[in-house]
């Protein structure tokens, strides 16, 4: 529990953070093949001015933050961010969200820096699936990418699947498998509709059919994880040194247990994924805007979570790519 709460008595302590609308990949769910019009440099926040919100925030008792994109590592610098808001010392787990591409290269230098834990998004085990899926990704550098993440301490290392109706949802059980045989954290998301299609999309897979293609393997059995600030729910087959999760967005929605707010790489405090509620926080900060007036802007954004979204009642989020405001 936290000093910070919304209207609806649900505690806030998590801050996410989108460093860049930039991306390397064009995956199939979150953008368009030709990608999306990008930021001007001057109108993405700076790293000084990423921490100097992180700080107001930590001061209200936000102690949790994550980094996203876009594709966080496609921004130079990224470990120093890390260093920045390490330094902090009410922030206590700071994790980042990645595709992977890039991790080799950075892992080590990550935890170094303060970095406790990554998310890395993997849809497929096949290369060619993965290339028809990201449009432009080799499956062996997200691969090597994990494999940095474990040597470098980054633990425990999540791989998220977002399941899609006719395109990977054969390949529920050898992800599931990992859990078994490597012992791999599986976090398996509902597909959510965030580009021009249906409200509710074909590609949906419920977590049911989900569950019941895994327990073709085994039983699940609920389980307790170390470290995690989100809405899954975790369960083991037996046997298993890694985790099963469950995410979803659609027909379980968890909206009740939200503890986020997010800040976009252009400095817009947003207090839902899925709302087109702004606060534009990057021009007080321009301007010298003392951290009570940060702090101000903070509660403001709070104030207005709403209390659910309406994407299961066909309404769809419109305006900004997910890959603007941290997905």
């Amino acid at each position: 529990m936290t000093g910070l709460s919304d209207s609806f008595q649900r505690p806030i302590n998590y801050l996410r953070i989108s460093v860049t609308d930039r991306c390397n990949l064009r995956c199939v769910y979150c953008m368009p093949e030709e990608g999306v019009s990008l930021m001007a440099h001057a109108d993405i926040l700076s790293y000084e001015e990423i921490y100097k919100v992180v700080g107001a925030a930590a001061e209200m008792g936000i102690d949790k933050v994550r980094l996203t994109g876009g594709e966080p590592l496609v921004r130079a610098g990224v470990p120093e961010l890390v260093r920045l808001i390490a330094g902090i010392d009410t922030i206590n787990d700071i994790a980042l969200t990645t595709n992977g591409i890039l991790l080799s290269s950075y892992a080590a230098e990550l935890k170094d820096a303060g970095l406790h834990r990554v998310n890395i998004s993997l849809d497929t085990l096949k290369p060619d699936r993965f290339r028809r899926i990201t449009r432009c990704g080799e499956l062996q550098n997200t691969l090597e990418g994990i494999e940095a993440a474990h040597a470098a301490g980054l633990d425990p290392v999540k791989i998220n699947m977002v399941v899609m109706a006719g395109i990977n949802d054969d390949e529920i059980p050898d992800f599931a498998g990992k859990t078994v045989n490597e012992g791999w954290h599986v976090r398996f998301i509902e597909h959510m509709p965030v580009t021009d299609e249906a409200p509710l999309s074909p590609r949906l897979v419920s977590v049911s059919k989900i569950r019941r293609a895994i327990e073709s393997l085994g039983k699940l059995e609920p389980c307790q994880v170390k470290a995690g600030n989100g809405p899954a729910r975790y369960f083991r087959l037996p046997d298993a040194t890694g985790t099963i999760g469950f995410i979803t967005p659609i027909t379980e929605h968890f909206c009740y247990q939200c503890n986020r707010l997010r800040l976009t790489a252009d400095g817009k405090l947003r207090p839902c994924l899925l709302s087109e509620e702004e606060i534009d926080i990057k021009e007080p900060l321009r301007r010298g805007a003392s951290i009570s007036e940060l702090k101000s802007l903070i509660e403001e954004t709070i104030a207005r979570k709403p209390e659910r979204h309406r994407l299961a009642e066909g309404k769809k989020q419109k305006g900004r790519p997910f890959s603007q405001v941290g997905g």
